[in-house]
């Protein structure tokens, strides 16, 4: 079954936060072209609710889940045993989410269209607040490369908490690679109509990039420098976040979350009960749980597999 994404559908849940109602029910819907990845009997279940606009979720290295109520400028923590506390507030308007090896959490700041690096204690450190001089459109995702490098992507959707703001200051919405040492920024693509969910492959070899606005993923292969190369369209449909898991299975969100394996043929969809899936992440201790950032809720479902890294 293909599945379409309207591109104003996609500009309205990210600029005022709200969709038309979800269409399908809270279940696993296989699509008969392969087993399901959801483990046996498993549902998806909410943890938690009455946000007004949940995103970006990040596992720690125990598993315990991060993730940003953006509209109230809030990063939260649902930790192992269940319990919801607040990790850091005000957050710069966080988005996208991701922790590195030493367990800072690094989050697209979208309050000032910066990039930050969070400690555990909650001090903030600005790694990045401007391209050539000039204001980013509003970093969304991003994607850390097994040799620290950091992949993100910057697309425009004009803020109600900017102050002060015009149009925009780069001359496109382009995906960036910031080098190891954090010193070095480049475009690394620039021809996408409007990229938004970002990830990688483990072995740091494969980044698929999903352009919202044109409503397709792509896939490229990614050089020693960080460059990107053989760009192909992995499938017909765009997404705001996005994950894989450890049989190269890509997920994919906006009505649901559909799965797709690594040769970009959809095997499931996940209904969620919320007008919009912004975005999902691997967490527990086993990291075999989806969890499921979807408009005012947190849901999560157990699977069949686990996921590779923090997001």
């Amino acid at each position: 079954m293909k599945q379409t994404l309207p591109t104003s559908l996609a500009l309205l849940a990210l600029l005022s936060f709200a969709v038309p109602p979800l269409l399908l029910s809270a279940q696993a819907i296989p699509n008969g072209q392969g087993a399901s990845v959801i483990a046996p009997g498993a549902v998806v279940e909410k943890l938690a609710g009455d946000f007004s606009f949940t995103e970006g979720p990040a596992s720690d290295n125990k598993g315990n889940v991060y993730f940003t109520d953006q509209p109230n400028d809030r990063i939260l923590k649902w930790s192992l045993d269940g319990k919801l506390t607040t990790f850091l507030q005000p957050a710069g308007r966080s988005n996208g989410l991701i922790f590195d090896t030493k367990g800072n959490l690094l989050a697209c700041a979208d309050e000032k269209n910066e990039l930050w690096s969070i400690a555990p204690n909650g001090k903030v450190t600005v790694l990045l607040k401007d391209f050539k001089g000039k204001l980013l459109n509003g970093p969304n995702d991003m994607w850390l490369r097994p040799n620290g490098g950091l992949y993100f992507t910057d697309p425009y959707y004009k803020r109600p908490y900017w102050k002060g703001r015009g149009e925009p200051e780069q001359p496109g919405q382009y995906v960036y690679y910031v080098t190891p040492d954090r010193k070095t920024v480049t475009p690394v693509a620039t021809d996408l109509k409007q990229p938004n969910g970002v990830i990688g492959t483990p072995d740091g070899k494969i980044l698929y990039v999903a352009d919202i606005g044109d409503n397709k993923t792509y896939a490229y292969d990614i050089q020693r420098d960080g460059t990107l190369t053989n760009k192909r369209l992995f499938c017909e449909l765009g997404s705001d976040g996005m994950t894989i898991d450890s049989a190269g299975n890509v997920y994919l969100t906006g009505r649901g979350v559909i799965v797709f394996d690594k040769t970009g043929k959809q095997v499931e969809v996940i209904s969620v009960p919320e007008p919009w899936t912004a975005n999902v992440c691997f967490g527990g201790a086993k990291k075999d749980t989806l969890f499921i950032t979807a408009s005012k809720g947190l849901y999560a479902v157990k699977m069949k597999t686990r996921g590779v890294g923090s997001q």
